[in-house]
């Protein structure tokens, strides 16, 4: 059923596309009623405008936080067309019918980001009447259309040309201004410290998740503009699951350290990292970690991607690519390799929440984000100024490593990584084995304590010269007395940085 639009109410806050909205429905003769701000501007623009104090008969009190709470206004939303007491109780109380509601809410969303914003403030910034108004058209959206953002106002007016706003329009229109007051109260809810509520949106239909058999979807929280939103993908297939997964992984390791840095990741966990001056000679010095697990990787590549490195890129069978930027001439060689999928993005934002699902519940915590670590040299020898650079960026890569991590570090690139092991050992067995001869001479971090010696002496017998791990276990001691044994240099960092 189409719903012919004799009478609109409008009250926006965002007046985007208001005056062509307003417009087009006095051509369509439809008669406006409007309030405050929003009425002002109409009438400025020389459109005719029914003021909300004239239809309710009280005019707008307390600086404008009573204006449409009136039995002439809610009353005329919320009315049902063709309800015989419905239409009498219109009648015996003088009120009109509103087929179209206009309406976006105060910005507290954006006021919460100010830092300069105190509470008296973000109070001023909740909205009442907006909501109350959106809400009624939305649960009456068999009889009411209700618009919620600038987006939806041309789709609105081809509906009203056409001869009316059809059943599927309205309940897509009611359904999002459901999303957007429940959004809204979630900030509010969430500033005041009661509980967290993530008003999530669907962002994308992905193919399958991380197997073919299982559905995905990717959502993005009401509000936030994460990285790979703001992102421009400018080749390759539609990212996937697991794409979307391990691109966020070798971002945020690329991203967490200077330009220039280069993150090589497999299943969300490093399989090669390096950091130095020339784009090329990194991605080489990266990839040189692990080349085979880094077949089929996501490089994030903090920095520009040039000439030199798209042709080393090009050579190579890599999934996803996300760089800082990339030179003209780069993507040119880039599009030879049609399945690459090439993302320019903004570096993530260090903090936010990291959260896991618990069927039914969830665990949420700070992102481990802190690497203000106040470091303690326990050895007898004392590393160099060399090792103590390497050991920071070691250190780094441990904490975007799953664990138990050990991270073998030389020339400021992983040489081997052991990533995700039961045993701490183990976790330092993989990486030597993997590093091997360039070991020698490299550091080594570990993402927790060791509680045995026996992890220092593999690392020690591959020739492991410096060691940076948190410290803090029983058997501290033992593990300071075996790195002096090997003449190592060892250093606690305090912090653990886990990862599961």
């Amino acid at each position: 059923m189409k719903l012919e639009v004799q009478r609109a109410l409008l009250s926006v806050y965002d007046k985007t596309g208001l005056i062509d909205l307003a417009s087009g429905l006095v051509e369509a003769g439809v008669e406006i009623v409007s309030s405050g701000g929003t009425a002002e501007m109409l009438q400025g623009a020389g459109i005719a405008v029914t003021p909300v104090s004239e239809v309710t008969g009280a005019p707008e009190i307390l600086g404008g936080r009573v204006k449409t709470l009136h039995p002439k206004i809610h009353g005329g939303i919320l009315a049902r067309s063709g309800n015989p007491s419905d239409q009498r109780d219109l009648t015996e109380n003088g009120i009109a019918a509103f087929q179209l509601v206009v309406v976006n809410l105060y910005p507290f969303r954006e006021t919460l980001k100010d830092e300069d914003a105190d509470d008296a403030a973000l109070v001023e910034m909740i909205d009442i009447g907006g909501p109350a108004m959106v809400r009624a058209a939305a649960k009456n959206h068999a009889h009411v259309a209700v618009a919620t953002r600038p987006d939806q106002y041309q789709a609105i007016l081809e509906a009203i040309r056409d001869g009316g706003i059809d059943d599927a329009l309205r309940s897509d229109l009611a359904a999002t201004a459901f999303f957007m007051t429940s959004s809204y109260d979630a900030a509010i809810a969430g500033w005041l410290g009661r509980g967290m509520i993530l008003p999530l949106k669907p962002y994308a239909a992905l193919r399958y998740g991380e197997n073919p058999h299982q559905k995905a979807t990717l959502l993005v929280e009401d509000g936030v503009s994460p990285w790979w939103a703001i992102a421009r993908q400018y080749q390759g297939k539609e990212m996937s699951f697991n794409n979307y997964a391990d691109a966020d992984a070798a971002w945020r390791l690329a991203s967490d350290t200077p330009v220039v840095s280069v993150a090589v990741v497999k299943h969300t966990n490093p399989a090669g990292f390096a950091h130095g001056s020339d784009m090329a000679e990194t991605f080489l010095k990266a990839w040189d970690c692990d080349p085979m697990s880094a077949f089929g990787s996501v490089i994030g590549c903090h920095g520009q991607i040039d000439t030199s490195t798209a042709e080393l890129i090009a050579e190579r069978f890599i999934e996803v690519v996300i760089c800082s930027s990339i030179t003209p001439n780069a993507l040119e060689i880039l599009g030879s390799k049609k399945n690459l999928r090439v993302l320019e993005a903004p570096p993530p934002d260090p903090g936010g929440l990291d959260m896991r699902y618990l069927g039914g519940g969830f665990l949420v915590q700070d992102r481990d984000s802190d690497f203000g670590e106040v470091w303690e040299i326990v050895s007898e020898r004392q590393p160099t100024e060399d090792e103590m650079l390497q050991l920071s960026t070691a250190m780094k890569v441990a904490m975007h490593t799953k664990s138990n991590a050990i991270v073998i570090f030389k020339d400021f690139a992983a040489v081997g990584v052991g990533a995700g092991d039961q045993s701490r050992v183990g976790a330092g067995r993989r990486a030597v084995a993997q590093a091997g001869e360039r070991a020698r001479g490299a550091v080594a971090a570990s993402d927790a304590f060791f509680p045995f010696r026996d992890g220092v002496d593999t690392l020690a017998e591959a020739g492991v010269t410096a060691v940076v791990e948190p410290g803090g276990s029983r058997n501290d001691q033992e593990i300071i007395d075996a790195a002096n044994e090997h003449g190592m240099a060892l250093v606690f960092s305090q912090n653990r940085h886990f990862k599961h």
